[in-house]
């Protein structure tokens, strides 16, 4: 089946208004979407982390044209909506964000999420509160300005980069959500309380990112906080690396090939891959 963009776009802001949380999964390329596509997930996001791993790069130390490269290899290889982890809009400028947002839908995604935080010769820094909404602005700006429902996502970074601040955390995705954000974001928060409080505290959905050990819950736990939307981020590609690792550590150690027992036989890959 092929669809247009906008019906993409159309089926993914549905998602967000429907009863209940829907889980997105993150992919890092085309394979793997074709992957969780068979499975069954109802819409993919990329991820930055997963993106940069697969260049031998920690995360955000990929381009902007390399991060939309690999989300184009990812939109054009199912008809799921996608939606562009694009990190900080990759500049500090308004209009770069912006821009970042015209070219993200020229490559197939039908959204994308804006981080109120950049890195500074190594350094995490949070940007002023009236300059990350200004950002989110230009950014709602450039995404109302397109031919389909772009869902632009708002991201307060406070509780992975050093400010863990909940009361700061709140002010900030209230602000983007006046800027004209659809769905507000604060990855890293601590325990469902922080996750009631802030679904409580604004009327876009909530998007939750489940990928830190101690600070990740259920499906179930999560929607009765109020979150509507349940993300992966890298997760599933340190899962599938963690098998590598394991499956190659035991022909080093041990010399044997148990980890074949396990593995998908090259039909069931197939058949996820290509439906053959």
């Amino acid at each position: 089946m092929n669809i247009t963009q906008a019906e993409k776009a159309t089926r993914f802001r549905a998602l967000h208004e429907q009863g209940g949380a829907f889980v997105i999964a993150n992919s890092w390329d085309a394979g793997s979407a074709r992957i969780l596509a068979a499975l069954g997930f109802a819409a993919l996001a990329t991820s930055s982390g997963a993106a940069a791993a697969t260049l031998g790069r920690r995360d955000g130390a990929i381009t902007r044209g390399e991060a939309l490269a690999m989300a184009q290899a990812i939109t054009g290889a199912t008809d799921l909506p996608v939606s562009g982890d694009l990190e900080n809009g990759f500049g500090d400028a308004p209009e770069t964000v912006a821009q970042t947002i015209r070219l993200a839908a020229a490559a197939g995604l039908v959204g994308g999420s804006i981080e109120d935080a950049c890195d500074v010769a190594e350094a995490p820094r949070l940007y002023d509160i009236g300059h990350a909404t200004e950002r989110i602005a230009a950014a709602a700006e450039a995404a109302r300005s397109l031919a389909f429902p772009f869902t632009l996502t708002a991201r307060a970074e406070n509780f992975i980069r050093g400010k863990p601040d909940l009361g700061d955390t709140i002010r900030r995705l209230q602000a983007f959500e006046r800027a004209g954000a659809d769905v507000l974001f604060a990855p890293g928060l601590p325990d469902l309380a922080a996750v009631r409080a802030v679904c409580a505290a604004v009327k876009k959905p909530v998007n939750f990112m489940v990928a830190i050990r101690g600070r990740s819950f259920s499906v179930a736990e999560l929607e009765a906080a109020g979150v509507r939307r349940i993300s992966l981020a890298q997760s599933l590609y340190r899962a599938a690396m963690s098998g590598l690792v394991a499956a190659a550590c035991e022909v080093r150690d041990l010399g044997t090939f148990g980890y074949l027992d396990a593995a998908l036989t090259t039909p069931e890959l197939n058949e996820l891959l290509c439906g053959e």
